[in-house]
C-alpha cells in the first residue's frame, strides 16, 4: 500500500539503510585504505551471493579487472561495483536476490562510455554465464571505459 502512496518499499528502505552503511564505512579514509575498504567490500558483497548472482558477479569481477584495471572495486547500495578515481561508479552487478528478480542484471552507469544515438542499452539481464556471454561483457566493459 505504501508504494501506491509514493513510499518506499521494505527493500528499497533497506538498499538505502546499506548505502548509509557503506559510505560510514570509508569516513575519513583516504587513498589506498579507503581503496582497501571498498576492494573488501566488493569482495564480500561477491562471496555472499550463490547460484547465477555468484556467478554473474565473479565473471564480472574478473572482466573488469582485466579489462578495466583502473576501476576500483566498491560497493553501490550493497551491490558489487566499480567507480573511476573520482569515486563515480561506472559499472555494477544487481543480483537478483536482492530484490527477488527473475535474473541479475550488469547495468552500466551514466559514466560509463556507452553513448550511441539518442538510445542506448545501459543493463543488461543475464541468466546463463557462458562464452557468449562473457565475450558481450568483455566487450562492454571495454567500450564503457574506452
Amino acid at each position: 500500500m505504501a508504494e501506491e502512496q509514493g513510499g518506499f518499499s521494505a527493500d528499497e528502505k533497506a538498499a538505502m539503510k546499506q548505502r548509509a552503511e557503506e559510505l560510514r564505512s570509508t569516513k575519513g579514509l583516504k587513498g589506498a585504505a579507503k581503496l582497501a575498504r571498498e576492494l573488501e567490500a566488493c569482495m564480500d558483497a561477491i562471496d555472499a551471493l550463490t547460484g547465477i548472482d555468484s556467478a554473474v558477479a565473479t565473471t564480472f569481477h574478473r572482466i573488469v579487472s582485466e579489462e578495466a584495471p583502473d576501476l576500483n572495486p566498491k560497493t553501490f547500495y550493497g551491490f558489487p561495483a566499480w567507480a573511476d578515481a573520482d569515486g563515480k561508479v561506472v559499472m555494477f552487478v544487481q543480483p537478483k536476490s536482492k530484490f527477488d528478480t527473475r535474473y541479475p542484471t550488469v547495468n552500466f552507469d551514466e559514466h560509463a562510455k556507452l553513448d550511441d544515438g539518442a538510445m542506448w542499452p545501459t543493463s543488461f539481464a543475464v541468466v546463463e554465464v557462458n562464452d557468449d556471454v562473457e565475450r558481450a561483457l568483455r566487450e562492454l566493459v571495454a567500450r564503457a571505459v574506452g
